[in-house]
């Protein structure tokens, strides 16, 4: 089964199930709260030391609901499958991005990758990586046309071409799993540029006449661990 992980949808699974990511939001907020308090109080005073205590035990709740959601999640997902495939995440790179380097510390990838491999390795099971610059997000996972780089607000993708709906995560990880398992498509390239913008449609030149066309897209009732 091959599983892309996100922020909002921590991880979208090639079945059509997807696993909400817990929300470190109220903790978050009052850790920036404390830490700018903190930043006035007088160093060794008693006042400081109790307002880095608090922080910590704010830290401690966010890594114990981190770490709970991450073991259900991992156990559910290596009892239902055999063969597991994840992309290999450049993380380092990721978090560059200062507007969402926050957001992505939080989720635990790498943990989520370890948990699931030692799992499996445990149940004699098979777990796979694939290459971070595999194009899973640029080719439709039914036809194997490979309509190029695409907005991160574009969300779903409508293939006029095979009369299919693609939700982006989903996609993905349906593209995710082939490589993995060593089935790739005879990808078609576009003969002229790709280009996507704030428009509800999305068209690609080329050798067959495609038409991309993105629409909302109801996904099914997220997975949610408590």
């Amino acid at each position: 089964m091959g599983i892309d992980l996100g922020v909002k949808t921590f991880a979208v699974m090639s079945n059509g199930e997807k696993a909400l990511s817990p929300s470190y939001s109220k903790h978050d907020r009052k850790i920036r709260k404390l830490q700018r308090k903190l930043a006035r109080q007088q160093k060794d005073s008693k006042r400081r030391n109790k307002t880095r205590l608090r922080i910590a035990k704010h830290h401690n709740r966010i890594a114990d609901t981190r770490k709970d959601f991450l073991h259900k999640l991992s156990t559910k997902i290596v009892n239902d499958n055999q063969v597991i495939v994840l992309e290999d995440l450049n993380v380092s790179g990721l978090i560059k991005n200062r507007r969402l380097a926050r957001v992505i510390s939080l989720q635990g990838w790498r943990e989520f990758r370890t948990l699931c491999e030692a799992k499996l390795e445990k149940f004699n099971r098979d777990f796979r990586v694939i290459n971070r610059w595999e194009p899973t997000s640029q080719v439709c996972s039914d036809c194997g046309f490979k309509w190029g780089q695409i907005n991160l607000s574009i969300r779903s993708i409508l293939c006029i071409n095979y009369g299919t709906e693609q939700d982006r995560d989903c996609n993905a990880s349906k593209n995710i799993e082939m490589v993995g398992m060593g089935h790739r498509h005879d990808l078609k390239r576009t003969g002229g540029d790709c280009k996507t913008g704030n428009g509800q449609q999305v068209t690609v030149n080329c050798q067959e006449s495609l038409t991309f066309k993105v629409g909302e897209y109801v996904n099914k009732t997220p997975v949610q661990f408590n």
